[in-house]
């Protein structure tokens, strides 16, 4: 009687088992299992129920693992320009991205040949809380550095007090003073190590900058220009810092933003080893413990064909993406436009916001129709950026002690 019933149980289970969907039809025979299991085990017959058992839980389990086909879950896709408003100039670079990184296009641009250059000052960090970052660190240098201020040379002194005139008077600049400004820096800073000017300039950056709530100098980034920095970066795009100002100082603010050293491009002053003196470079050999420290020669003035000729000999290649903002890109610029082999683009940051930023609107104007004259694509901070320096950021008045 046993063996029987027995026999149809297992003849059940196999036929069961054949069929497509064997796993719900068995859990239904382990119902109906358990019910005949509970008379068995009534009549006491415990080995037959463990040898059962045994051969349920293989089947169940061993199925169970062959027909587990689910798909992992996928990552998001990455969201880029999340702080942009839809814009000709998005789109165009998107556009642009698109074509050149397509390895099907005719305009395919492999990626040790995808270089990017950008200014800074103006085109990714603030450059109006009320000057330059460079300028304002001068005439803090100058005039009220404890440590400084006593000793600053007479033409140093001069030129910080040029700065202070004009963010706090109006008063107009001496022609040509973005020299006069490099030589004058070159001096002040002479003397440090490149470590103790690092130490310098993020100790500056990191005081509130002027003119805003909620934002230090050194946070001062276009956030969404950041995003471009990402986009390219994603895209297999090199990226370089190529500013007007002191190279060092580049460094020292673009580090928080994960640029390294040695794309960054910039005004230069000459180094050299603490125990060199007056030896020049070529009949003196550094010692194993000297180190470098600056001194007040300015070696170049990185704007405009300054820049080009710093790209050239340094990148050794020439950019196909450019973004800048003022006059001093112009020449960058039109550099990356001459590329005869690949297609090229090129952007220029407007500052046309005085709602969020202090921009002189009248001087955003005349450039917004030069750059589209002269065949950049404009980027308007006041009506492509969903927000320039962050949500928490509010402009204020400049307040000077």
């Amino acid at each position: 009687m046993r063996g029987k019933y027995l026999q149809k149980i297992e003849d059940t289970f196999v036929r069961k088992m054949k069929r497509k969907n064997f796993l719900l039809h068995f859990a239904h025979l382990i119902v109906s299992l358990q019910a005949k299991l509970r008379l068995i085990m009534e009549k006491k017959k415990y080995l037959f129920v463990a040898l059962l058992f045994t051969m349920v839980q293989g089947v169940v389990f061993t199925s169970c693992g062959k027909e587990d086909n689910r798909v992992p879950p996928q990552p998001e896709p990455k969201v880029y320009f999340t702080l942009w408003n839809q814009c000709d100039a998005l789109t165009e670079l998107k556009a642009y991205v698109e074509d050149v990184t397509n390895p099907k296009s005719s305009n395919y641009i492999s990626a040790e040949d995808r270089i990017a250059t950008f200014d800074m000052d103006g085109t990714f960090i603030g450059e109006l809380y009320p000057t330059y970052f460079e300028y304002n660190m001068l005439e803090y240098r100058a005039l009220d550095d404890p440590s400084y201020k006593d000793i600053a040379p007479d033409d140093v002194r001069e030129a910080a007090q040029n700065i202070r005139d004009f963010v706090r008077n109006g008063t107009a600049l001496p022609s040509h003073f973005d020299m006069i400004h490099a030589k004058a820096a070159a001096k002040a800073y002479a003397g440090m190590t490149l470590a103790e000017f690092d130490t310098y300039v993020k100790k500056y950056a990191a005081t509130p900058a002027n003119g805003f709530k909620g934002m230090t100098y050194a946070e001062s980034f276009y956030k969404p220009m950041l995003e471009v920095f990402d986009y390219l970066k994603d895209y297999g795009f090199t990226n370089y810092v190529v500013s007007g100002s002191d190279r060092f100082i580049c460094r020292s603010l673009v580090e928080s933003i994960g640029i390294d050293p040695n794309r960054v491009i910039g005004m230069d002053v000459c180094v050299s080893s603490n125990e060199q003196g007056e030896n020049v470079g070529v009949d003196y050999t550094m010692g194993k413990n000297e180190y470098l420290i600056r001194t007040d020669s300015l070696i170049i003035k990185n704007l405009k064909t300054n820049k080009v000729r710093q790209i050239s000999q340094e990148i050794g290649k020439m950019p196909v993406l450019s973004f800048g903002n003022s006059s001093g890109d112009e020449a960058m610029h039109n550099y990356c436009l001459s590329n005869p082999k690949y297609r090229t683009a090129t952007f220029m940051l407007v500052a046309d916001d005085n709602e969020r930023d202090h921009a002189d609107l009248e001087e955003g104007a005349r450039r917004e129709e030069k750059w589209r004259k002269n065949g950049y694509t404009v980027i308007s901070m006041k009506n492509d950026f969903k927000t320039i320096y962050g949500y928490g950021v509010e402009k204020t008045d400049f307040v000077f002690e």
